[in-house]
């Protein structure tokens, strides 16, 4: 069988003050417990289901931070390659400017 979980007194509490606020003229106290009974039924059903909510919503809430930090180290590894990539036309650039430079040197300084 299955278990069930204690009720807290806070619940029984509040699940009788809402049957006696509602009694009717006439009411024996046993319909007002069994109106106590099923507020306190309705409270536990709707804890429940808040719990159950919150519980996926956590999950998706892990599941998109998970999400966001891959897409940030991603990002980090193609800044990363873009840099080099950057880094390896510049010094080609140079190389080439260097060579440029040394042959106006050459043509135009070198005493022949």
């Amino acid at each position: 069988m299955a278990k069930r979980a204690k009720v807290s007194n806070e619940v029984v509490a509040e699940a009788m003050q809402v049957a006696k606020a509602t009694q009717r003229p006439g009411q024996t106290k046993e319909q007002t417990k069994l109106i106590a009974q099923g507020i306190q039924k309705g409270i536990e059903e709707y804890k429940k289901r808040h719990k159950e909510k919150s519980r996926e919503l956590d999950k998706q809430k892990r599941k998109l931070q998970q999400a966001q930090k891959q897409d940030a180290q991603q990002t980090t590894t193609e800044a990363v390659t873009e840099t080099v990539y950057v880094q390896s036309r510049l010094s080609w650039g140079l190389l080439l400017l260097s060579w440029a430079g040394f042959a106006v040197y050459a043509a135009f300084y070198n005493p022949l």
